[in-house]
């Protein structure tokens, strides 16, 4: 979760009184945040000679958007004690009668296609609402927008701009100016070179780096505003003497291009000169001919139902508690003229985390307090947990391999593509694993299809050992499955690995045979055999297996006949010697793995 510092005495000031750090605490629990730190009592770095003021830095729920700036915390926890009521957010019409435009140009479609915006007139900064302005735009980058990937924002003093102005594509040459702070005028291209070793910026220069257009957004009079997602132009730079903000949003994304857009003018429009009042911008589509008004701060209508909150809360609310406690957490809410267990509810600006009504409930429980919800036992079901079937079933082949001697290991469930396939001599199909789409290190690309990557692992680190290593594990594998709804499906398999001076193939064989029979299980060689085996719950046989993983002639695979179906369960073997060399061991090694759940 974000965490966010705030000036202590100028928020104490804000909310009227003084707190010590247990009672402010006991306050953000109540209010459903947390405080992180109070750093009256540690040692603060001087700045410009002067010590810094001591600071709370409070931990702030990754939904609620509207409480990553001084301005929000210090609104909502006002309204919540009743010191404030509710902003009434309003957008209004230039003095001029005509609309800032923003003209929206085709060849954006293929980078970075929405682009929303907004004005502030009237803004009154001082030093600590300025860093607070800043800090904001860096939080939404962080959390929502995603590194900047998703929405981007440029904030610009209207003053030294003029509209309307157009949101274009153009190939990096044909984009210059003098990028924000910086005097000498360069193209799009010496930027990206410029910036790419700046601790802050060189992060984001992937986003469009690779791209043949750049976005931009250019004034009535082609002045450079920003070059978005990567830093605004320096002629239209906002300082502490700006008064009218224009703010312009970029994104690829437009909920979320929505969601910044109202966060930054409902958190700063108390500082206009009407407070709360907030100037629209028109966006001009050219290649679909559309026009609409931004942003839009209209409150969304919902009804909630008060017997399912009393129900979840354990409560008997009226409607009109209900509205109540809804007030404290800064919705208009009233008794429903056409039910009386329904309350009509708006949503502010604020609010984009409100989707449903279970939603509404947890603020109703915020608002009447979580210490004063009732406690009791559950009265309708008593039940005893129990573990699930394949957690049973696993645990028994645990004690098992267990207690023949194999030492259990638990590897990470994701690994590199290589590790899964082409080290194990197995090809890709692209239907079986479950890749990741933005994976952190080589390491971790896939979700495994086979525990065998792990076991030869975990030997290859501990191979300085005296051997034989003999390893097993019981976990998960998972595979694509677009028969099922999230795609993909977990399964249970039991693998293990002999490595030492033999080949240990009998041992492997033997492990098998030991865990098959615990599964009740009868070893078959024919109709011979399935006649002896009537008896048996299932039973298995082998075939010889030629499949690259293994040496040939030396492999196995595994069939189990369960009631009416024959599965062919797993295999085992000893490894081909290039799989040993990919692995880095110098030994023979010997595997078996199969799929437990075929049991169930």
């Amino acid at each position: 979760m974000p965490t966010i510092s705030v000036d202590k005495a100028a928020l104490f000031k804000e909310l009227g009184r003084e707190y010590t750090t247990q009672e402010f605490d006991e306050l953000c629990f109540e209010f459903g945040i947390e405080l992180d730190e109070d750093t009256t009592d540690s040692d603060r770095p001087i700045v410009d000679g002067k010590q810094e003021p001591p600071e709370l830095k409070i931990e702030i729920p990754a939904n609620r958007y509207d409480l990553l700036c001084f301005e929000g915390i210090a609104l909502m926890l006002n309204i919540f004690l009743g010191r404030a009521s509710l902003p009434d957010y309003k957008l209004a019409q230039p003095a001029s009668g005509q609309l800032e435009t923003i003209v929206v140009k085709e060849d954006t479609t293929k980078i970075r296609p929405y682009v929303s915006g907004a004005i502030l007139r009237g803004i009154k900064f001082d030093q600590a609402r300025y860093d607070s302005f800043i800090t904001l735009q860096d939080k939404l980058h962080q959390n929502l927008a995603r590194q900047r990937t998703l929405v981007s924002i440029g904030t610009h003093d209207l003053d030294t701009v003029k509209g309307p102005f157009t949101y274009e594509a153009l190939p990096p040459k044909d984009i210059k100016f003098a990028p924000l702070n910086q005097t000498q005028e360069m193209d799009a291209e010496q930027l990206m070179t410029f910036y790419e070793k700046h601790q802050q910026l060189g992060k984001y220069l992937h986003i469009i780096r690779d791209s043949p257009v750049y976005p931009v957004i250019y004034d009535a009079n082609r002045t450079v505003c920003s070059l978005p997602p990567i830093i605004n132009g320096d002629h239209s730079k906002i300082t502490m003497n700006t008064t009218n903000i224009f703010i312009e949003i970029t994104a690829t994304d437009q909920t979320k291009l929505e969601i910044v857009n109202r966060m930054m003018v409902t958190m700063f429009s108390q500082y206009t000169s009407e407070p709360f009042t907030i100037e629209p911008v028109k966006i001009v589509s050219e290649h679909n001919n559309q026009t609409r008004i931004t942003p839009d701060i209209s409150p969304r209508i919902t009804t909630a139902d008060v017997t399912y909150i009393n129900q979840c809360c354990g409560l008997s609310l009226t409607p009109v508690d209900v509205c109540n406690s809804l007030r404290k957490m800064a919705y208009r809410a009233r008794p429903s003229t056409t039910s009386t267990e329904t309350v009509e509810i708006e949503i502010p600006p604020t609010r984009a985390d409100v989707l449903h009504q279970c939603d509404i409930m947890e603020d109703v429980a915020i608002a009447y307090g979580f210490n004063n919800l009732p406690r009791s036992f559950p009265s309708k079901s008593g039940t005893i947990a129990q573990p699930l079937p394949i957690n049973k079933l696993s645990d028994i082949v645990r004690m098992e391999a267990a207690m023949a001697g194999w030492s259990e290991v638990l590897p990470l469930i994701l690994c590199s593509h290589d590790e899964n396939f082409a080290w194990l001599n197995r090809k890709d199909d692209g239907n079986t694993a479950v890749k990741l789409a933005n994976p952190k290190t080589l390491e971790f690309q896939v979700v495994r299809t086979s525990l065998l990557p792990g076991l030869l692992k975990t030997i290859r680190e501990n191979k300085s050992h005296s051997v034989p290593m003999k390893v097993f594990e019981v976990s998960d594998v998972a595979f694509k499955d677009l028969s099922l709804e999230r795609k993909s499906r977990n399964e249970r398999h039991f693998a293990a690995a002999w490595y030492g001076k033999t080949s240990g193939f009998e041992v492997v064989h033997g492990l098998l045979d030991r865990v098959m029979a615990m599964l009740k299980s009868a070893f078959i060689t024919g109709e011979e055999g399935l006649e002896n085996s009537a008896m048996s719950d299932a039973q298995y046989y082998i075939k010889e297996l030629d499949e690259p993983t293994y040496f040939h002639g030396h492999a196995a695979s595994i069939h189990a006949r369960i009631g009416s179906k024959d599965l062919v369960i797993g295999s085992f073997g000893i490894l081909h010697p290039t799989v040993l060399e990919k692995y880095e061991l110098k030994y023979p090694t010997s595997t078996l793995e199969i799929n437990i759940e075929a049991f169930l």
